[in-house]
């Protein structure tokens, strides 16, 4: 188990896919959003190529893996996290079909290909830079969730760029950016097709949003129901304990 960890990491489970992640208290950790991501997305089943930006300890292409055949690419700027899914997809015997890129989300479409792409998924930084309220937040902290090196903007363009006509994109983000979101998908030929709100409990305002659009499609948006987090006991409800544990818990 030692050849595999580094400093402070740790080795956590995904329980429903039945898979390993390296971890670490020291840089930024995937978080139920990453989660939710890799379960709304579509995603082709047996061939394909999607591609994972932001993909920090490449959390996202390991969950798709258990949903798809296709090949999955990751793309992570930081070194660190970078290498903390190297090892994570080589732990899980994984390197035939999960490759990954350390590299800028701006410039990877020319690198990789110009709409090459059948799925997109994006879980960017959610915050702008000026809101850096602790600005005690290690490096890796600040970039994954600040708009530091990378925009909301330009993380949807990169996706465009980098996807074939009629390929899907899809995002993980605040509500509060909802217009934000759909206006720069469109302004990139992005169409939103689903939404859905997650909130931490009934009663409460929405904290999420998953929104996935497809490329030159046609205009009908659907509101998927309502995704709540807790219920009335602070227990997992049914559906989120069921995309955490499967049927392992």
């Amino acid at each position: 188990m030692e050849q595999w960890l580094k400093g402070d990491e740790r080795l956590d489970y995904l329980l429903a896919e039945d898979l390993r992640i390296i971890q670490s208290p020291s840089v930024f950790s995937f978080s139920l959003d990453a989660v939710l991501l890799s379960k709304f997305v579509n995603v082709p089943v047996n061939k394909g190529k999607i591609i994972d930006l932001c993909s920090g300890n490449g959390v996202i292409p390991l969950f798709l893996s258990a949903r798809t055949k296709a090949q999955i690419i990751g793309v992570e700027l930081q070194e660190r996290l970078y290498d903390m899914a190297v090892r994570s997809v080589k732990y899980n015997k994984l390197d035939e079909q999960i490759h990954m890129i350390q590299g800028d989300v701006k410039e990877i479409p020319p690198q990789l290909g110009i709409e090459k792409y059948d799925v997109v998924t994006c879980n960017p930084p959610y915050f702008l830079a000026h809101e850096m309220s602790d600005k005690n937040l290690s490096e890796h902290y600040a970039i994954a969730r600040h708009e530091i090196l990378l925009t909301l903007n330009e993380a949807i363009e990169s996706a465009s760029r980098l996807l074939k006509q009629g390929g899907k994109a899809a995002f993980v983000h605040r509500p509060g950016r909802l217009l934000d979101i759909v206006t720069a998908m469109r302004e990139n030929r992005l169409e939103p097709k689903r939404i859905r709100f997650v909130y931490p409990k009934f009663g409460k305002e929405a904290n999420t949003l998953l929104i996935e659009g497809i490329k030159d499609g046609k205009p009908d948006l659907k509101i998927l129901p309502p995704l709540y987090v807790y219920d009335e006991n602070n227990q997992y409800t049914a559906e989120v304990s069921e995309i955490l544990y499967g049927d392992k818990k």
